[in-house]
C-alpha cells in the first residue's frame, strides 16, 4: 500500500513538473530566435535557447514532455515554426539529449546523433555530403567531443558542482552537444519538408549549406552561452531547495 502511495505521489510530482516548464516553452514559441535562413516568414523559435536546459532539470523523459507539450500548443498558435505543428521535435530533441547526457546515457545519445548526422549528410541528392560536405564540420565536431573524457568530465562537473568554473564546463558542454543533436534532427527534418516540392533546385541548396556553414557554428554558440548563462545559477538554486537535478 504504501509503494502504491509512494507511485502515485512520484507520478503527481512528475505530472507538476511537466506542467510548470510547459507553459514557459509555449509562451517561448511566440518569440522568434534566429530567422531560418532560405524559408521566408519562418524562424527559430526561443525554446531552442531553454530546451537543453529543461532536459538537464526534468530528465529527458520528463523534459521531452515538457518541451513536447509546451512546444505543441505554442506551435499550434505561433505559426512560426518552419514544421507546422511539428516544429516542436528539434526542442525536444535538444531537450531528450541534454537529459541522456545528464543521466550518464551518452551511448544511446551517440547512437541517435550518429544515425541522425549519417541520414542527414547523405540525404539522397541534396544532403551536404554531395554538395558541400564542410556544412557538416561542427556536427563531426560535437560528435568528437561526445564520445570524448570531456563529455564524461563535463557531467561529473555538473553533477558535483564545486565551483562555478566546474558549472559552467559542465552546463556548456552538455548544452553544447544537445544544441548541436537539434539542430541535426531539425536539418534532417528540413530536407524533407522541403525538397522538392518548395525548394527543388538543387543549386539553391548547395548555395544553402555554403552559407550555412558560417551561420549555423554562430547561432549554436549564442545558444549554448544563453543556455549556461541561465543554467548555472538556475541549478545552483535548485540544488539549494534540494530538488533533485535531472530526476536524481
Amino acid at each position: 500500500m504504501r509503494g502504491k502511495t509512494f507511485n502515485l505521489r512520484l507520478a503527481a510530482k512528475d505530472l507538476a513538473l511537466v506542467c510548470c516548464f510547459a507553459p514557459l516553452c509555449t509562451i517561448l514559441s511566440f518569440w522568434s530566435l534566429f530567422p531560418i535562413v532560405g524559408v521566408v516568414g519562418k524562424s527559430i523559435s526561443a525554446v531552442a535557447a531553454v530546451a537543453p536546459l529543461i532536459g538537464i532539470i526534468l530528465g529527458p523523459w520528463l523534459g521531452a514532455a515538457a518541451v513536447t507539450l509546451g512546444g505543441l500548443v505554442g506551435a499550434s498558435v505561433a505559426h512560426v515554426g518552419p514544421f507546422g505543428l511539428l516544429s516542436f521535435l528539434p526542442w525536444t530533441a535538444a531537450a531528450f539529449g541534454s537529459g541522456l547526457l545528464y543521466s550518464r546515457r551518452w551511448y544511446v545519445l551517440t547512437i541517435a546523433y550518429a544515425v541522425l548526422l549519417l541520414a542527414f549528410a547523405f540525404y539522397p541528392t541534396i544532403g551536404p555530403a554531395w554538395l558541400h560536405p564542410y556544412m557538416v564540420w561542427l556536427q563531426l565536431v560535437g560528435l568528437a567531443v561526445l564520445v570524448s573524457p570531456l563529455q564524461l568530465r563535463a557531467v561529473k562537473s555538473i553533477r558535483k558542482q564545486t565551483s562555478i568554473q566546474e558549472a559552467i564546463l559542465g552546463v556548456g558542454v552538455l548544452s553544447f552537444l544537445a544544441t548541436l543533436f537539434g539542430h541535426v534532427a531539425g536539418s534532417l527534418m528540413f530536407e524533407i519538408a522541403y525538397w522538392p516540392a518548395l525548394i527543388g533546385d538543387v543549386g539553391s541548396w548547395k548555395s544553402l549549406w555554403q552559407f550555412l556553414t558560417f551561420v549555423y557554428p554562430i547561432e549554436r554558440a549564442i545558444i549554448t552561452m544563453i543556455v549556461t548563462l541561465l543554467g548555472v545559477p538556475l541549478i545552483k538554486a535548485l540544488r539549494a531547495y534540494e530538488f533533485r537535478i535531472g530526476g536524481d
